[in-house]
């Protein structure tokens, strides 16, 4: 049975149990975190590399030659080489679809919060407005009832099915987009097509050529000022400064973003300035994944593809 390392168990974060995977090899040493230079000091003599966001480049896997097998305890695999991984014979595995319920229940949550102005009530109750209102409620932010309203979903994988699926119990009327950049070869009407009518737009796809600022300044221009835009996928995907000025300009209801395209945003990011703004604004930290559950799961999966791997 191999030898297996965990370079940056910390990214599960708390209370996760990894004994299924323990349970899976002969040896197994974790790490909190790790460096990409660290990392190669301590996958020295493991068989088995597991890793969320710790660089596995060319230079890197050229000097582990027992290395076998890397698991990657998320879906995507961009902090790995996988042409050099490839020409080493290192298999990679990735985990998917370990996070549909925490991903969707997040992303109704931020559609459900757009909709009815939560963050500007939120604001006007702490400034005391409720408190020295004339009247018993406040109404100065019209909500928006999603009964009946169209949403557009771009990505039609496990998890925009299933954002569809609770979207419908409210009553709303669902339409999947194109795949954006196979709009000739795709039935589904396009994004440009279903844009005008579009009440609300949450997205559900990779970040690529294709879709890096899929809404941009220009499909901002053609939708309806009230449109509510959700992003839970990646950073990059919305062209978030067209975003916020089309926000400020009340060219847009809402806006809604669980990424950003630098994570962390440690030289900060106009969105999260704009947060002191009264602006229908919502940002989470890249944490629709992280209910307890979702996070179990990865440990599991990947515990599933050591054991797959073991009996190729």
């Amino acid at each position: 049975m191999p030898h297996a390392v965990i370079l940056d168990a910390q990214s599960l974060g708390p209370d996760i149990n990894v004994d299924a995977i323990r349970e899976s090899v002969t040896h197994l040493e974790v790490f909190e975190q790790s460096t990409t230079q660290q990392a190669l000091e301590r996958l020295a003599d493991a068989d088995i590399a597991i890793v969320n966001k710790v660089v596995l480049d060319a230079n890197t896997l050229q000097q582990l030659p027992k290395l076998r097998l890397i698991c990657v305890l998320a879906t995507g695999l961009n902090n790995i080489d996988i042409e050099a991984a490839k020409a080493q014979n290192i298999m990679v595995k990735n985990v998917t679809a370990y996070g549909t319920a925490s991903v969707s229940q997040h992303t109704l949550m931020l559609m459900l919060a757009l909709a009815n102005r939560l963050p500007l009530y939120q604001r006007d109750v702490a400034a005391g407005k409720w408190q020295h209102s004339a009247f018993f409620c406040l109404q100065d932010h019209p909500t928006l009832q999603l009964a009946g309203k169209q949403l557009v979903m771009v990505g039609q994988g496990e998890l925009g099915s299933e954002v569809a699926r609770l979207a419908e119990a409210f009553g709303m009327r669902v339409t999947f987009a194109a795949r954006p950049g196979n709009e000739a070869n795709d039935k589904r009407p396009s994004l440009d097509d279903l844009l005008p009518d579009a009440d609300i737009i949450s997205l559900h796809c990779p970040l690529s050529e294709a879709t890096k600022h899929l809404i941009n300044r220009e499909r901002l221009a053609r939708a309806k000022a009230s449109l509510l835009l959700i992003n839970c996928a990646r950073g990059g995907i919305i062209d978030e400064m067209a975003a916020l000025e089309a926000l400020r300009n009340g060219k847009l209801g809402g806006l809604a973003v669980d990424v950003l395209p630098t994570e962390p945003p440690k030289d900060g990011h106009p969105l999260l300035e704009a947060l002191n703004e009264p602006l229908n604004l919502i940002i989470t930290p890249h944490n629709a994944w992280i209910t307890p559950e979702a996070r179990q799961n990865i440990v599991s999966l990947t515990a599933d593809n050591i054991r797959a791997w073991k009996s190729a």
